[in-house]
């Protein structure tokens, strides 16, 4: 397990993080199991959030004993103070923790929601009074706009961003990453599988890994899947790996989707997974998680090209900051059935 110091905060972390959203999906056993195997195996950067149902209580109940062995990172999505505030101490209570490491303010992706968050009544003056009082060491920024992120981070009042950074998400390399690496940031990259689409897996991982990032956060359910995760980082990547990496990355990353989801379709088809796939799934094929997402949603795939509001104009294009073609896309995803 590679350990680097995270940016200014300073503290060693592992290169691979332990990403705990999915948790509340499995029993509790399966989790407790999954979760201490990893603090065995070296992990010790965990991931939650107070929006990831109950998995702050599942990390509270299966590791708050060894709470000296792990940084804890978790996210608050309020925009205000005085919810942003109360969150702040429920998540305390939830994961068994006298102190959160990292509170991060999560999933800003538009410009009112930043300006909301940073008010003087904003979920930022929560999280700074929660840091003076003890209650939180350090404050971070997650979204999936990184163009937006990496102009928000410049006053200074972030020491660590989420982001996505995978195969057929690779847009962070463009402004993000460099202007973080210029400040000295924590750098923690999410979703290396994009949601459980790309495949295979070990290229899937060691492509964040072959990047300047201190963290990759994967979701992981069972001691099978942190295993996985650790074989792929098991080695360095040499240059030959990372120029094939990179190569892949810009072919599989056309589709230029990045996951903002500004669009929203009135059949509720997700687009954004639609977009992401669409290109992987041409390359690679998908991982059983993501043909399940197609089975899923073939109905409302299928229904896109009859829905007469989008016959002239889609509505989803009409709001896709990026003038993304997803009709065109989501037609070839229902020809391909």
């Amino acid at each position: 397990m590679r350990y680097r110091p995270f940016g200014a905060i300073g503290v060693n972390v592992s290169s691979l993080g332990f990403g705990a959203m999915n948790l509340p999906g499995v029993p509790l056993e399966q989790a407790r199991a999954a979760l201490n195997y990893a603090l065995d195996n070296g992990i010790n950067y965990i991931d939650t959030a107070a929006a990831y149902r109950n998995s702050e209580e599942i990390i509270g109940e299966c590791i708050s004993h060894r709470r000296d062995e792990y940084f804890l990172a978790t996210k608050t999505n309020k925009r205000d103070y005085a919810t942003a505030k109360e969150e702040i101490d429920r998540s305390l209570t939830r994961m068994r923790t006298d102190v959160i490491d990292l509170l991060q303010i999560h999933y800003v992706n538009y410009v009112h929601d930043f300006k909301a968050a940073m008010e003087e009544d904003g979920a930022y003056r929560a999280a700074l009074e929660a840091k003076e009082a003890g209650k939180v060491r350090h404050i971070g920024i997650t979204g999936h706009r990184p163009e937006l992120l990496a102009k928000w981070i410049q006053k200074g009042q972030f020491e660590q961003v989420l982001f996505h950074l995978n195969l057929a998400q690779p847009f962070a390399l463009d402004e993000l990453i460099p202007e973080m690496v210029r400040r000295n940031m924590g750098r923690v990259a999410m979703k290396p599988l994009s949601g459980g689409f790309i495949r295979p897996v070990d290229k899937a991982i060691r492509y964040p890994y072959s990047q300047d990032v201190h963290v990759i956060i994967s979701g992981m359910v069972s001691v099978e899947e942190v295993k996985e995760n650790i074989a792929a980082m098991g080695r360095e990547v040499e240059e030959a790996e990372r120029r094939e990496l990179e190569s892949l990355a810009l072919k599989l990353g056309t589709h230029n989707c990045r996951r903002c989801n500004y669009c929203s379709c009135p059949l509720g088809i997700p687009i954004p997974d639609v977009m992401i796939s669409s290109v992987v799934s041409k390359e690679f094929g998908l991982l059983p998680k993501g043909n399940g997402f197609y089975e899923k949603h073939k109905e409302k795939i299928m229904s896109c090209a009859d829905y007469e509001p989008c016959k002239e104009t889609p509505l989803c294009q009409k709001q896709c900051p990026y003038h993304l073609p997803m009709q065109s896309v989501i037609a070839q995803a229902a020809a391909n059935y």
